[in-house]
């Protein structure tokens, strides 16, 4: 039995229930990760205050002090929004060769003590 559970955000359609697939579980947590560090804040209609401002400095030089504040805007975002999810690590390492920054998080659920990684690559579009 799944604890955690959201719809599916590609709206992929089950084969045997033909309705929206449903993510449960580990999987629900990360997609919930994944989608509040690629909101800005603001972006959100009736929530403005959701989101996380990476976006934002991936503009800024790749100095050791934007690595940090990416470091602490994502781990203060999960901790505030994500209640499923307690955050271990974060760790971020630039790749100023293709502008942009690869992002691990490394996060265990409230009902767990397995530690689980969610890999993503913040780059600039602009």
């Amino acid at each position: 039995m799944a604890i955690f559970s959201d719809f599916n955000t590609s709206f992929a359609v089950h084969p045997v229930k033909k309705d929206i697939s449903l993510k449960t579980d580990v999987d629900a947590v990360k997609q919930s990760v994944r989608n509040l560090i690629l909101t800005d804040k603001g972006e959100r209609l009736m929530q403005p205050n959701v989101g996380c401002k990476v976006r934002s400095l991936l503009f800024e030089n790749i100095s050791a002090q934007t690595i940090l504040l990416v470091k602490t805007t994502i781990t203060d975002t999960i901790t505030q929004y994500e209640p499923r999810a307690i955050v271990e690590n974060v760790k971020v390492s630039a790749d100023p060769d293709n502008n942009n920054l690869n992002v691990s998080v490394l996060f265990s659920l409230i009902n767990s003590s397995t530690v689980e990684q969610l890999d993503l690559i913040l780059e600039r579009i602009r």
